[in-house]
C-alpha cells in the first residue's frame, strides 16, 4: 500500500482519486511515499527518506526546495494549466477594471448612502457619471508576456473581444506554439512589445531570470499611459519602479493580484489578495491533476508535468519494471544494462530521457529471481535512486 501525506486543504475530488485498497492518505502519515500540497512551504521541513515524489496542486513551486529534492531523486510535479481558466477570467476583470472606471464609480456610489430620495439620487448620478467614463477594449492592443497555458487562453479571449494581440515568450515550447492562434503577432523582444501596447498582461513564472522583469529600465520603453496587469507572480515587477512609473505617467494603472505596502492609498493601483486561482473549479482541477500524476508515478514510474525531471511515459509490459534516475553523464545506462546482463535479466522494453543534469530511465524486464539486482544497480556510479515496480 502506498502512503500519501497531504498539507493544506486538498479538494475532495482530488483525494477521491486514491483508491482505499491501494492508498493511505492523510495529513498525519509517517514515512509517506508521496506528498500532496498547495501552498505549504517545505524548505524547512525534514523530509522522510521514504518520499519518492512531491506534487503541488498549483503552477508555481517556489514553496518546494526543488534543487535539493533533485539531488535525492525526488520527482517534483506541478499542475500547469489546471487553474488557467480561473486566472484568465480574472485577467479579463482586471482589464475591464483598468479601462472603465468601474471601481471608482462603485466607490463613489457608496459615499451617497445618506441620500434617501431615489429621484434625487438618480438625477445626481446622471450628472456625475461622465467623470467615470472609460474606454472600450475593442481595437486596443494587448501585449502578453509569456504564452503558456494561461497566456494562450488570455490571447484567445482578447482576440474574441476584438483586441489586437502581441505576444512575447523567448521560452515558447512547441506544444504552446501549436495552441497559439495565428492572429497573435510576435514581438522580437520585450522592449518592442512594451512600446506598442495599450495593455500588457504578465504570464511568466517566478524564476531568477524573471525577477523584476518589469523595472525602471523596462518602464522607459512603454507606450505612455499603458495599463499593466499582473496575475502571475509578485517578483516579476519591481514595486518601487511601478510607483515611479505611475507618478511619471508612464503607466496609467497597475492591476495585480499581489498587494504591496507602497500601493496602499493609490487610486491608480487595484491590488487583489492573490485570488487568481481561487475558484472551486480550479482547486478541483489542480488536485485531480496532482493526484493522477502521483498515482501514475508510484504505480508505473511515468512522469508528466515534473519541474525537475524529463517527461517519460511507457506502456506496461509483462514482468517487472525498474525505474532509476541518475546524473546525466555517459555510461550510466550501459553500466546498469551490464548489471542486468550479468544477472541474466532480459530487458523487454525501455526508455531513457534526460533534462539538464538529470536522466531518468524506465526498463521493463522479465521476472527476476535475483533479489540483489536492485541493490547492484543502486551501487552503479552516478545512479541517484532506483525502484522496482511489480
Amino acid at each position: 500500500m502506498f502512503k500519501v501525506k497531504t498539507y493544506n486543504q486538498i479538494s475532495v475530488k482530488g483525494l477521491e482519486r486514491f483508491c482505499r485498497e491501494n492508498y493511505e492518505v492523510g495529513s498525519d502519515i509517517g514515512h509517506p511515499d508521496a506528498i500532496l500540497l498547495r501552498s505549504h512551504k517545505l524548505h524547512n521541513e525534514v523530509l522522510a527518506d521514504s518520499v519518492l515524489a512531491v506534487a503541488r496542486a498549483g503552477a508555481g513551486v517556489n514553496n518546494v526546495p526543488v534543487e535539493d529534492y533533485s539531488k535525492k531523486g525526488i520527482v517534483v510535479f506541478n499542475t500547469p494549466g489546471a487553474n488557467a481558466n480561473a486566472v484568465k477570467e480574472l485577467v479579463l476583470a482586471g482589464l475591464l477594471l483598468g479601462s472603465r472606471g468601474i471601481k471608482e464609480g462603485i466607490d463613489h456610489v457608496k459615499t451617497l448612502a445618506d441620500i434617501d430620495d431615489a429621484a434625487e439620487l438618480h438625477k445626481l448620478l446622471e450628472a456625475q457619471k461622465k467623470q467615470f467614463a472609460g474606454q472600450e477594449l475593442m481595437g486596443k492592443t494587448l501585449g502578453i508576456v509569456g504564452l503558456g497555458a494561461i497566456g494562450s487562453l488570455v490571447a484567445d479571449m482578447a482576440l474574441a473581444l476584438g483586441m489586437n494581440v502581441i505576444g512575447y515568450d523567448p521560452a515558447l515550447s512547441i506544444e504552446a506554439a501549436w495552441r497559439l492562434s495565428s492572429d497573435v503577432q510576435k514581438a522580437e523582444n520585450l522592449s518592442s512589445l512594451l512600446s506598442r501596447c495599450d495593455y500588457v498582461s504578465l504570464h511568466v513564472p517566478a524564476i531568477e531570470a524573471t525577477k523584476h522583469l518589469i523595472n525602471r529600465e523596462a518602464l522607459q520603453q512603454v507606450k505612455k499611459g499603458m495599463t499593466l496587469v499582473n496575475f502571475a507572480r509578485e517578483t516579476i515587477v519591481d514595486p518601487q519602479a511601478i510607483v515611479e512609473g505611475l507618478d511619471k505617467g508612464q503607466l496609467k494603472a497597475y492591476i495585480c493580484d499581489f498587494p504591496e505596502p507602497c500601493f496602499f492609498g493609490r487610486g491608480d493601483v487595484i491590488a487583489m489578495p492573490h485570488i487568481g486561482a481561487s475558484t472551486a473549479e480550479a482547486e478541483d482541477n489542480c488536485a485531480i491533476m496532482a493526484a493522477n500524476q502521483i498515482i501514475d508515478y508510484l504505480e508505473n514510474g511515468n512522469i508528466k508535468n515534473s519541474v525537475n525531471f524529463p517527461a517519460v511515459s511507457m506502456a506496461r509490459c509483462e514482468g517487472q519494471r525498474i525505474i532509476f534516475s541518475n546524473e546525466n553523464v555517459p555510461k550510466v545506462l550501459g553500466n546498469v544494462l551490464s548489471v542486468l546482463a550479468d544477472n541474466n535479466v532480459n530487458v523487454l522494453d525501455m526508455v531513457n530521457r534526460s533534462r539538464g543534469d538529470l536522466a531518468y530511465n524506465i526498463l521493463d524486464v522479465e521476472q527476476m529471481d535475483n533479489g540483489t539486482v536492485i541493490e547492484a544497480i543502486r551501487q552503479v556510479q552516478h545512479v541517484i535512486a532506483v525502484r522496482l515496480i511489480n
